[in-house]
């Protein structure tokens, strides 16, 4: 249950480029909205998320990061392949 309002200003170009949008999804304003927000906020803190590690933990991270890449022939594949952006 929604218990708490967030008010915020926007033009009328703003909130109705907004409604048109949450309409095509069969949203109203508010859900879209706030759908959008929270993407947006979890985006950002999972960039930014911070971790310690102990200096064990560090060095095996590091060479995890610092060893050869294994052969993948799936990937090789994929890289080979022309974008469709491209074509």
């Amino acid at each position: 249950m929604r218990d708490i309002a967030i008010n915020l200003r926007a033009r009328s170009d703003q909130r109705d480029l907004i409604d048109r949008a949450a309409s095509s999804l069969g949203r109203n304003r508010s859900d879209f909205m706030l759908e959008a927000a929270c993407e947006k906020a979890q985006s950002i803190v999972l960039d930014s998320t911070f971790f310690s590690l102990d200096g064990a933990a560090f060095a095996r991270f590091s060479a995890l990061l610092d060893a050869p890449i294994q052969p993948n022939p799936a990937l090789d594949r994929l890289m080979a392949r022309q974008p469709l952006w491209e074509k």
